[in-house]
């Protein structure tokens, strides 16, 4: 499965507003379902943050790749969220987080969740790719930079 199937360009967010792990894992989810009737914020962040009490998802290097399954959709989604300052995420090495990918997926999609985040973390790997987010100026470059990154990986 392609990124560009699963990441719109509107959910990208080039500079989060958030200051808090919990305020991330909202915004970034907000970018996917605040059109949805059935969405409950609240409910979305805890079963988000239910997960990090198994192991953070901030994996490291400056990334974050919280993810979780919502009975509510039913295609796997993804969002992206930069911060220049940083967020504790309660990261691996103990820094601050500035690059976010959130991967929402339906509850019965085990096996496409699990391609999905091993293949973000390949990407991620990529120095140079993770210094080209860091460093782009609008929506359309991060979008461009990742879909560019995912056709090679």
């Amino acid at each position: 499965m392609k990124i560009a199937e699963v990441l719109k360009k509107e959910f990208i967010l080039k500079q989060l507003t958030s200051g808090t792990k919990r305020d991330v894992l909202q915004e970034l989810a907000n970018v996917i379902l605040s059109e949805r009737a059935d969405y409950h914020p609240e409910g979305t962040v805890n079963i988000l943050l239910d997960r990090e009490k198994l192991g953070s998802t901030g994996i490291g290097d400056g990334i974050a790749i919280p993810h979780g399954k919502l009975n509510i959709i039913d295609a796997l989604a993804i969002s992206f969220g930069r911060s220049r300052e940083g967020i504790d995420f309660n990261a691996m090495d103990g820094k601050p987080v500035h690059l976010f990918f959130l991967l929402l997926a339906p509850e019965n999609a085990a096996g496409q969740h699990l391609k999905m985040l091993a293949k973000l973390s390949r990407m991620l790997k990529d120095a140079k790719f993770r210094k080209n987010l860091l460093e782009a100026t609008s929506r359309e470059d991060l979008y461009r930079i990742i879909i560019d990154k995912d056709d090679t990986c």
